[in-house]
């Protein structure tokens, strides 16, 4: 065995004859009898406790602790006890990922983990845990099946990590009986360039050159919101995306685009013009921000889009008094009640510019690749996912292809 079962309740001495006896210790009838110690890979000493007449129990367990580390499968009994909430958080401090998205997965594990799993000790999750936070998540108002999945992703990473950790044998993610929310079914269905340019034109004056940024290069609302002049490259026609405007913990920051990386998009002649006759009605406004996260650094640029106190652009405000009265007065939402708000419309936000530019450029038949890049996404993979049922249809493509090369069909001349 790894260890040794020892009797607290006994103990041997030496009788008057010089031979072994057995006398009760002052702990006789009280408490649990048997001690189970063995020595841990780290170098401690672990014990259990079993009480009277269980001393093959104690033996048993020992055995199981000696084919665990044989195995590579043991746990510490003790460091195992520590809570998911407890033990997330402490990853979490450790991730390497940027300050605004630790944020964000602190904030989706604080409101829809924590409630469920975050008591439980980590030692002790099986998959039917998983399979109740998933119920919760499924029943629960407002939580769409995307949004989800990446609360679900986020509790099979801190498992993983507790499996790296030898907090756990195995994910129980991994369970063939778990499955993950299933990923939205909806496609995305682009606006019409009417569409586009009826919700420019019922902007104010100063916001108008927004939807010519997004829908003519393809920019994240952030991106927008955090676009300076030195972004621009008139001469190279070329749009340096290189910051967006973040909210972390309600604050506004700068921060590198999403994936953190920068691109260079090209830049259109009239999304060009559009800008250049912003500039001149908006002049662009110094605005020093901290980066990456509130105690950041301070950085300083020259933006573009300012609101008309000559500050940044809040995002909220933006949505709710800007961008859906635009929504409404085309029609793409109904108009808000009175004293009330409008409805949401997360189809039809600044996002749906996005999709717009994608649907242009793969009509166009431009790559995936390209597209992938010029929108910022992490992979052309993503990119496929999202916007392959935009893509000119192949069949027809390939009939074209073939008949330029063989030329037009040959109709042989029977007579009348």
């Amino acid at each position: 065995m790894a260890g040794h079962v020892q009797d607290r309740w006994f103990k041997v001495e030496t009788g008057p004859d010089g031979k072994p006896v057995k006398v009760k210790t002052d702990r006789f009838g009280l408490g649990l009898r048997y001690r189970a110690r063995y020595v841990a890979p780290d170098g401690t000493e672990k014990s259990k406790s079993f009480p009277d007449r269980k001393k093959r129990e104690a033996e048993q367990w020992l055995i199981h602790v000696e084919a665990d580390m044989s195995r590579g499968q043991y746990i510490d009994p003790g460091a195992a006890r520590i809570t998911f909430r407890q033990y997330a958080e402490r990853w979490l401090e450790t991730r390497t990922s940027s300050p605004t998205t630790r944020a964000e997965l602190g904030r989706r594990l604080r409101l829809h983990a924590y409630p469920v799993i975050g008591p439980r000790s980590i030692g002790t999750f099986r998959p039917e845990h998983i399979r109740h936070l998933l119920s919760v998540l499924e029943t629960k108002p407002g939580i769409s099946s995307s949004y989800a999945r990446s609360i679900y992703a986020d509790v099979r990473a801190v498992l993983s990590a507790a499996v790296d950790d030898t907090l756990l044998v195995r994910n129980p993610c991994s369970a063939k009986s778990v499955r993950a929310p299933r990923a939205d079914a909806s496609r995305v269905v682009p606006w019409t360039p009417d569409q586009v340019r009826g919700v420019r034109t019922v902007l104010e004056e100063r916001y108008r050159a927004v939807v010519d940024v997004a829908a003519g290069c393809g920019l994240r609302q952030g991106e927008v919101f955090g676009l300076a002049e030195g972004a621009l490259d008139f001469e190279g026609r070329t749009l340096h995306v290189v910051r967006q405007i973040k909210h972390v913990e309600g604050k506004p920051v700068f921060a590198l685009p999403k994936c953190e990386k920068e691109r260079d998009v090209p830049l259109p002649d009239s999304v060009a013009y559009a800008l250049k006759a912003h500039m001149d009605l908006c002049k662009p406004v110094e605005v020093s921000l901290p980066w990456g996260s509130p105690e950041g650094p301070k950085v300083t640029a020259r933006l573009l889009f300012t609101n008309p106190g000559w500050g940044i652009v809040w995002r909220s405000n933006f949505n709710a008094h800007d961008w859906k009265p635009a929504l409404a007065s085309v029609g793409l939402i109904p108009e808000a009640e009175e004293g009330k708000r409008y409805v949401s419309a997360r189809e039809h936000g600044m996002h749906a510019l996005r999709h717009f530019y994608a649907s242009v450029l793969l009509d166009s038949g431009e790559s995936v690749k390209a597209v992938s890049e010029y929108m910022g996404h992490a992979d052309p993979a993503m990119t496929l996912r999202v916007y392959a049922h935009l893509m000119p249809n192949s069949r027809e493509r390939s009939r074209r292809a073939v008949d330029r090369v063989l030329g037009p069909p040959h109709v042989e001349d029977h007579g009348p």
